[in-house]
């Protein structure tokens, strides 16, 4: 990858963080599920689909962006699974347990973001009436009698959790209440999806989700929510490297917090027609703190650090839920960027995208596209290994910038 200007048109592909939920959410009926607007390319989607055949599921994938997943017997209530886990398991878990009254799952993996533990997962499935545990390799459930409702305290806003508990509740026996659930975009388009297969939730701000169990989950013919972490790249990268980019499909609604941040912090864009009009003139120096939604997500902060790279002056960012996620930055300073954590803040001192070209690593997925972006302001070529990372949650993401005019491509 060298030194590039983005110009041209780009789809943002379906989101990565609603399919995988999706997918697990099938597991609760034996009825055919479609998706479209499915991102058919995202690794981790493919890891999600060949668990759900490891369980007895069977997948067909149509095009680029449409799957379809039936039954024609029982699951196994064990996933044997001896590649590389996603933190998918989790829901698989909670789904399983709901639907047969057990279930095992290999321990949790996906990005290693700090101290990223499950027991918050553990304890909405006992407050359920399961009892849960695990040994060194396998995380168990069990629920004889089937899952019971009640109300079920989150003692933090996760999204994962928030997610599991209306997926394990929606075929429990009665009435729960999940509080201080994390309502996210992705967490309303599940609600959606469970709802037209005949699930009764009902979302009541963020203060609590009410589900009342069903007997039996019908067939599912929906389409996934766009990615707005896909959107927020390319518009980072189009501003970043000068250029001039229509983004199709882009979730203005979903991301109204961190474009008010862009936008002062220099972005220029135009809404129109479902699209985005990005043109890059300016990159001013930013201050963010990560939050519970409508706050800025965890993962934008990687690639807002690109940002911050090609603005001039000092930026800092503040990640309230994963402190200490700033890996990124040290691979950032092979390329020349200086920055330095100052307890749980990060300080980048941008040089107006003066950077070199590097051999870098894509720690995890956000990082692995922030990287990226900071090759196509570099001087000289820049290499990002482990970018199977990338292609975790981004769907053709080389040919979609070979495609803007990037000097782009695996190796």
């Amino acid at each position: 990858m060298t030194k590039s200007r983005l110009e041209g048109r780009v789809t943002v592909a379906g989101a990565k963080n609603s399919a995988l939920r999706l997918l697990a959410a099938s597991i609760l009926t034996d009825a055919p599920v479609r998706l479209t607007n499915y991102p058919a390319g995202l690794l981790d989607a493919q890891i999600h689909v060949g668990m759900l055949e490891a369980l007895g599921k069977s997948a067909e994938t149509i095009g680029t962006d449409e799957i379809r997943i039936t039954q024609a017997a029982p699951l196994s209530t064990q996933l044997v699974w001896p590649g590389r886990s996603i933190r998918n398991t989790l829901l698989i878990l909670g789904t399983l347990t709901a639907r047969y009254g057990a279930a095992a799952v290999p321990l949790p993996g996906g990005c290693r973001l700090g101290e990223r533990q499950y027991d918050i997962h553990v304890s909405l499935l006992e407050q359920l009436g399961a009892r849960v545990w695990d040994d060194e390799s396998y995380l168990y459930a069990e629920a004889p009698n089937g899952l019971v409702g009640a109300d079920v305290h989150l003692r933090l806003r996760s999204t994962g959790a928030t997610e599991n508990a209306v997926l394990a509740a929606t075929l429990a026996t009665g009435t729960t209440r999940v509080w201080n659930p994390h309502i996210r975009p992705e967490v309303l388009d599940l609600v959606a999806m469970l709802n037209s297969m005949g699930a009764k939730i009902v979302v009541h701000g963020q203060e609590h989700i009410e589900i009342e169990g069903v007997e039996a989950l019908g067939a599912a013919d929906y389409s996934v929510m766009p990615d707005n972490m896909e959107a927020l790249t390319w518009l980072i990268a189009t501003s970043v490297t000068g250029g001039e980019v229509e983004i199709a499909g882009f979730p203005v609604d979903d991301l109204e917090v961190v474009l008010a941040h862009l936008r002062s912090a220099g972005a220029t864009y135009l809404q129109r027609d479902g699209a985005l009009f990005v043109r890059g003139e300016h990159c001013y120096p930013f201050e963010i703190s990560t939050g519970p939604h409508p706050g800025i997500n965890s993962d934008v902060q990687p690639i807002m650090g690109a940002w911050a790279a090609r603005a001039r002056g000092e930026s800092k960012i503040i990640d309230l839920r994963f402190p200490g996620r700033y890996g990124y930055a040290d691979e950032m300073r092979k390329m020349g960027l200086t920055s330095r954590v100052d307890g749980d803040w990060l300080r980048i001192e941008g040089a107006g995208g003066k950077l070199s070209g590097a051999s870098v690593r894509a720690l995890d997925l956000r990082a692995g596209a922030a990287l990226a972006i900071c090759g196509l302001m570099a001087d000289g070529e820049t290499t990002v290994t482990d970018a199977w990372q990338i292609s975790r949650g981004y769907v053709d993401f080389a040919e979609k910038l070979q495609s803007l005019g990037a000097n782009a491509g695996w190796l």
